[in-house]
């Protein structure tokens, strides 16, 4: 059975690589070349909400997709206003509240969605060249367990001043 100390060098060691594929994935020049491959002009952000409003199937409020995303409704309203300006998503009347609006993304939201997965996923293939699928399903088991944890995390504690970080050890006597 390993010890802690094990335990926390495996978990050192994934939030270094996690921290670097990170970094990597989301530079904003790695970013604009993936866009621009696939043909568009969205921000980093921007592509999140696409992929909310596409997973939701069917129009959502912008208070459930701010939930969604874990932002602020303000910050989701500005988004939609970029989006809608590139016919990217629409909104519509709420049919159950007339006061409420309800955003869906378009036909060409959609496309566009599509020619930017298909753009990362040639990045991907290009990058997992040579490692063995039974390894890849295993990394995307692990990384979706950690997605999850963290959403609840984040959804349960909202990561509160008094969420307490991990006690440090002292330092060795020499």
């Amino acid at each position: 059975m390993p010890d802690a100390e094990d335990d926390r060098t495996t978990a050192s060691d994934l939030e270094a690589v996690l921290a670097s594929l990170a970094y990597l994935l989301t530079r904003s020049q790695e970013h604009e070349r993936r866009t621009a491959r696939a043909g568009i002009t969205a921000a980093r952000s921007d592509v999140y909400l696409l992929r909310a409003l596409a997973e939701a199937e069917g129009a959502s409020r912008v208070s459930d997709l701010a939930d969604r995303l874990m932002v602020k409704p303000s910050h989701v309203t500005r988004q939609i206003d970029r989006l809608q300006g590139q016919r990217l998503v629409e909104r519509t009347q709420d049919t159950l509240d007339r006061r409420a609006r309800q955003v869906a993304i378009t036909d060409d939201g959609r496309q566009t969605l599509d020619r930017l997965k298909q753009a990362n996923i040639a990045g991907l293939a290009s990058a997992l060249d040579g490692v063995p699928e039974p390894d890849v399903a295993a990394t995307v088991s692990v990384l979706r367990h950690l997605v999850d944890r963290y959403v609840h995390r984040v959804r349960t504690t909202l990561l509160s001043e008094d969420d307490p970080l991990p006690e440090r050890s002292a330092p060795a006597a020499g």
